[in-house]
């Protein structure tokens, strides 16, 4: 049963925050892969890197394909409402079911219908990316075909744009869009993250949702993040931001094995 005096608090709280959440450069950040239903790589980001030393940025993508999904989804929403300003949960595309259902999904779909309701009103209320000050912007796919990063604040849930942070995926090489084939995931090329990473003012992307890419893409500046045994032979890492650090490629992040 989902305890629905919890999600009523996450609700004000997500709220507050808005869709764009902005970071500090004086703490640590810590940027967390997909976890999938991996809750012991949850209390392994958490017992490492403990939120009242660091800013946990965590990418989307926290139920489904797992052994314990719910098990993860309850520690991560009780660490929000423990620490909000240090723990952010974005928006991945399975956290937003009641926007566009998809397959495999055995999480939702083995939900009451009340608590299906009531969990997935709640998840829409996440943010979808996170900005920091060094030009590190934060999100679960691709950047979004909009005017700077403010405007990410005002993306439209189901929109091309808000598909294209959920959905998104990369291809190594160049190119611009690619479409969305049969899968229904918009495609884009390093053509497109070098013209729309100007436009946003950032100079790395950190990313998670696509597990058959290299870690480092367009020039090094996009770096792609897993933090779940749930894809198999994928390596549980999160990237660790210093403080007040320069960053010129995404290989500037100490990437940490947990």
């Amino acid at each position: 049963m989902i305890d629905t005096a919890r999600l009523a608090r996450l609700r004000e709280i997500l709220e507050r925050e808005g869709r764009l959440i902005g970071l500090s450069g004086n703490r640590a950040v810590v940027f967390v892969g997909d976890t999938h239903g991996d809750r012991e790589a949850t209390e392994r980001v958490l017992g490492m890197f403990p939120p009242s030393d660091h800013v946990l940025v965590f990418l989307g993508d926290y139920v489904d394909r797992g052994p314990d999904s719910l098990g993860n989804l309850t520690l991560l929403l009780e660490a929000k409402l423990a620490h909000p300003d240090s723990v952010h949960l974005l928006m991945g595309n399975h956290e937003a079911w009641a926007v566009r259902p998809f397959s495999p999904a055995d999480f939702w779909q083995e939900l009451s219908p009340s608590d299906e309701e009531a969990l997935g009103n709640a998840l829409l209320g996440l943010p979808f990316a996170a900005y920091h000050p060094a030009g590190v912007l934060a999100l679960h796919g691709a950047l979004p075909d909009v005017g700077d990063a403010a405007e990410i604040a005002r993306v439209p849930l189901g929109s091309a744009e808000w598909r294209a942070i959920t959905w998104g995926d990369w291809v190594d090489g160049p190119g611009y869009s690619f479409g969305s084939g049969v899968s229904g995931r918009p495609t884009f090329g390093a053509d497109y993250f070098a013209e729309t990473a100007s436009r946003l003012g950032i100079q790395v992307l950190v990313r998670s949702h696509q597990p058959a890419v290299p870690t480092f893409l367009c020039d090094d500046r996009c770096l792609t993040l897993f933090t779940s045994n749930a894809y198999g032979d994928t390596t549980r890492r999160v990237a660790v931001l210093r403080a007040r650090r320069p960053i010129l490629s995404a290989r500037d992040l100490d990437l940490v094995e947990i």
